[in-house]
């Protein structure tokens, strides 16, 4: 059966871009404004506050994790109150060694190492609108352990370093959205793949896109009733099934237009439809142009 988280991941295409070590000591605060990247922080040892725009507080400890699929604005802060700096990541340049925070001169109260990296994918902003809008994950050695080969890597140039770079990215990614999946995730793809009646009929999507599913088929792969199921499935998804299959299926299908080593008929065929003509005018519907124009506009998949 396929694992449409993976399949999600694979499609978003993440890419390193940056990352640093951060440290803190006395009291200090820092609010950065909306980025829109989605960025990553593991805490090394120490305690410090994290305040993100429309989440609750929390009290980031040593190995903790927090990943923001597309980074609003927040504060970080040390335990005691402090009028923090104002920051706009867009605009302030990259920091070349580690960032201190507070008191410049002792040992640091908490040690930090964070960054961001860029999806590619064109559906980035349909994949990352199915994930929570903040991921914290508490003690789960493996992350921080992943987060630190990451920070290896990005501060070496050697041969591979992108590949290298963009794998262990995606494992990050799945290790974060598996060690919350269940934990009362808001709706979108993680609490649809907790439950037990969507996640089955999410399954079957994932593993046979070009299948020519009906909700009443859906239904009965959960063991639902068609309207119980449809219910459920939006509730739990935030999108109704057909919607979600239709934008899983374009997600597909301009993946593979990204490729010039296939021919339109055998992508119409690959996400479930018929023709090239059928599928041209449900791609056009849906994305704002043809099939052809986008394939010619978009860079290619390599």
């Amino acid at each position: 059966m396929a694992d449409p988280l993976a399949q999600v991941i694979e499609l978003l295409r993440p890419r390193a871009v940056f990352s640093k070590g951060i440290s803190g000591a006395g009291r200090w605060g820092v609010r950065y404004s909306q980025f829109g990247q989605p960025g990553f922080c593991a805490v090394i040892e120490g305690r410090c506050r994290l305040a993100v725009d429309g989440e609750d507080l929390v009290n980031l400890e040593e190995g903790d994790f927090v990943l923001l699929p597309a980074t609003p604005a927040f504060t970080m802060s040390s335990m005691e109150a402090a009028v923090p700096i104002h920051i706009n990541p867009k605009t302030a340049p990259a920091p070349t060694e580690e960032v201190r925070h507070g008191r410049p001169d002792g040992p640091p109260d908490v040690r930090l190492f964070g960054g961001y990296f860029v999806f590619d994918s064109p559906d980035s902003a349909l994949l990352v609108s199915l994930l929570p809008a903040m991921i914290y994950v508490r003690g789960i050695r493996r992350l921080s352990v992943l987060v630190g080969l990451v920070g290896e890597e990005a501060s070496q140039g050697g041969v591979g370093r992108d590949l290298i770079l963009a794998r262990l990215v995606e494992v990050l990614l799945i290790e974060a959205l598996r060690a919350i999946q269940g934990k009362d995730a808001p709706p979108g793809l993680l609490c649809g793949l907790a439950d037990a009646r969507v996640g089955v009929a999410l399954r079957q999507i994932h593993a046979d896109a070009k299948r020519s599913w009906t909700v009443a088929d859906l239904a009965g792969e959960a063991g639902m009733s068609r309207s119980a199921f449809f219910g459920r499935f939006t509730r739990k998804v935030g999108l109704r099934p057909m919607e979600y299959l239709l934008a899983w299926r374009m997600a597909i299908a301009k993946t593979l237009l990204r490729s010039d080593a296939i021919t339109l008929d055998e992508v119409a065929r690959r996400v479930g439809y018929g023709s090239a003509s059928t599928f041209s005018i449900a791609f056009n519907r849906h994305v704002g142009q043809p099939p052809g124009r986008y394939a010619r506009r978009a860079p290619i998949s390599l």
